[in-house]
C-alpha cells in the first residue's frame, strides 16, 4: 500500500459510483437534507430510500458527517 491509496469510507466511492450510477456528490447531497438524524438512522434512509448496500451506505454517512464536522 502507498501513502497515495484511499484509505476508509472513502475508498469504497469507486464502486459506490459504478454500482448506483450516480456521483458521490449526488449521495452527499441526499443525506443532506436528512443531515439532522442520528448516524444510523441516515444509513437506514439510504438503504432504504434507494437500495443501497449497508457497507457503503455506512460509507457515505462516515464521510459525510466527518466532513460536517471539519
Amino acid at each position: 500500500m502507498t501513502d497515495a491509496t484511499v484509505k476508509g469510507p472513502a475508498s469504497y466511492f469507486p464502486s459506490i459510483e459504478k454500482t448506483y450510477g450516480k456521483p458521490v456528490a449526488h449521495w452527499l447531497a441526499q443525506l443532506d437534507g436528512v443531515a439532522d438524524r442520528k448516524h444510523m438512522e441516515q444509513v437506514a434512509f439510504l438503504k432504504t430510500t434507494y437500495g443501497i448496500g449497508h457497507g457503503h451506505a455506512n460509507a457515505l454517512v462516515a464521510f459525510h458527517r466527518a466532513r460536517a464536522q471539519g
